[in-house]
């Protein structure tokens, strides 16, 4: 039986560490400074739903068109809504209020899973499948990338996010299936000087006075 398309999703969330590491079989990614969207594509009908459960395709209409042409009959995705500064560091201030001056990209969903692809189950399949899934779906796309990945070895990686500035990575096991919730399978590293918060995603040093 196929899966319904639109059914609800809980999120695979990664748990915090406080240091960089490397281990053998397990993939090193950008850890998006975003807003976690699941797209859900049915057709031509497309949904952009928050972990929060709050529809978002009115206001990313540009991903949801998007979305509605990509090859796959119907798909869900699992990524970060973004917008990305002259330096290609994502910038969640910007979502909230856009800065006119600066020079950006518009708002682009940066896909790191595919749940779900024409009727078919993908959660039980393992991170690598998925991934190569995945790039072929929304290769060609101007507004849904695969999150960028770092170098295979976990210190070079994080070497790239300090050089890069980005807020961190997220370690995960190739193996790994798609769990709901909570999980040790991902592990997400921050550099020093960034919110614990999920929703609260911005350096201490550029806050708002």
């Amino acid at each position: 039986m196929a899966a319904p398309v639109f059914a609800s999703y809980t999120p695979m969330a990664p748990t915090q560490v406080r240091e960089a590491f490397h281990l053998d079989g397990w993939v090193f990614e950008e850890k998006v400074d975003g807003w976690r969207m699941l797209a859900y594509k049915d057709g031509g009908r497309v949904r952009l739903v928050s972990r929060n459960g709050r529809d978002h395709t009115q206001r990313f209409a540009g991903i949801a068109a998007a979305i509605a042409k990509l090859s796959a009959r119907s798909l869900v995705l699992d990524g970060e809504v973004a917008i990305y500064d002259e330096k290609l560091r994502s910038r969640f201030d910007w979502l909230r209020e856009p800065d006119a001056d600066a020079v950006a990209t518009p708002p682009v969903l940066m896909a790191f899973d595919l749940l779900q692809q024409d009727g078919r189950e993908c959660t039980g399949r393992p991170l690598r499948e998925r991934r190569a899934r995945l790039e072929n779906i929304v290769a060609g796309s101007e507004s849904v990338f695969p999150v960028r990945r770092l170098a295979r070895n976990g210190f070079e990686a994080w070497s790239e996010v300090v050089a890069r500035d980005y807020e961190g990575l997220v370690a995960k096991d190739e193996a790994s299936l798609y769990e709901a919730g909570p999980t040790r399978r991902w592990l997400k590293v921050k550099q020093k000087g960034w919110t614990l918060e999920e929703d609260r995603w911005q350096q201490r040093t550029n806050s708002r006075a």
